[in-house]
């Protein structure tokens, strides 16, 4: 079966992704499966984790950014008593120690990762050390200084814990590497601890309840596929919205600034008539609203 030709396809796919696929590859398959013509992704799932990745299509990938500063949750699998040189399982174990404390001890423990902590980034993370990757690094047998960075952990749940394997629910600030987390619980537990598996639950107001993944975008025809798509301000539902009459927007659509009296704000998604997102504005301590992101087929 040949590929699809490309056409403009507008609009968020929550994507649910397999393990063992990167997010880039992720991507790729989407594209080619709605027949799109421009496709991204609103922050890279690590290979080894699976769940949510929301991908953006045509003009929703100039609002991508917006997910990149979100809180995310996550499903974690934590074997406690085993550390290795990646702080997951895809590194080589570099201890074993017994495990013996109970719910109890776990969850006082837990209790005290909640809130503002320090971690210090992991040499096997995508963060470039002048221009290069520090995975890249760590597999060439170099380890370079880390600055210890704040991160915040808004909750930290036990769900279930069989023997020396815990169930975790996370949820956390952008820049969180549960990988450190679990190591760095495992260290307070005294007996060490790595990361067994990793499911993303949540991006900012996008849940995993609502998500596809590929082999289900598959069984359907381009149609169907693209029936999933969300709309194009799925991205941004967290900001202020403002609503235009027909002249107003028009102006608007050619980039100029409206006088209209309105709250400030540093970001409002802007609609015109019969609820079209025109696009992204700012408005100044003078109720002025200043074009930030047009979409295109608004302004067109």
């Amino acid at each position: 079966m040949g590929r699809p030709k490309g056409e403009a396809v507008d609009g968020v796919l929550l994507l649910d992704k397999a393990a063992r696929m990167t997010s880039s590859a992720a991507v790729a398959r989407a594209r080619w499966l709605l027949a799109a013509r421009k496709a991204g992704h609103t922050g890279t799932l690590d290979p080894l984790a699976e769940g949510l990745l929301p991908l953006t299509f045509g003009e929703a990938s100039k609002f991508a950014a917006d997910l990149l500063d979100a809180d995310k949750a996550y499903e974690a699998r934590v074997d406690f008593g085993v550390t290795t040189t990646t702080g997951d399982l895809e590194g080589e174990v570099t201890a074993r120690r017994p495990v013996s404390f109970g719910r109890a001890q776990l969850e006082a423990v837990l209790a005290r990762f909640t809130g503002e902590i320090v971690q210090v980034p992991p040499m096997h993370s995508a963060l470039k050390r002048q221009g290069r990757p520090l995975y890249a690094l760590a597999r060439a047998g170099e380890v370079i200084e880390r600055r210890p960075r704040p991160v915040r952990i808004n909750s930290l749940r036990l769900l279930a814990l069989d023997g020396a394997e815990a169930v975790l629910s996370v949820d956390c600030s952008k820049g969180t590497y549960v990988r450190v987390l679990a190591e760095d619980l495992g260290q307070a537990m005294g007996c060490g601890a790595c990361l067994s598996g990793l499911r993303r639950t949540r991006v900012g107001p996008l849940s995993i309840e609502a998500a596809v993944t590929l082999a289900e975008l598959e069984a359907l025809e381009v149609p169907a596929r693209r029936a999933r798509l969300l709309p194009l301000d799925a991205l941004l539902g967290g900001l202020p919205r403002v609503e235009l009459g027909e002249q107003e927007a028009g102006r608007f659509c050619h980039g100029q600034r409206l006088p209209l009296a309105i709250a400030p704000a540093p970001r409002v998604r802007v609609y015109g008539r019969d609820a079209r997102l025109l696009g992204v504005a700012s408005v100044d301590e003078h109720g002025v609203l200043a074009p930030r992101r047009l979409i295109q087929a608004a302004a067109g």
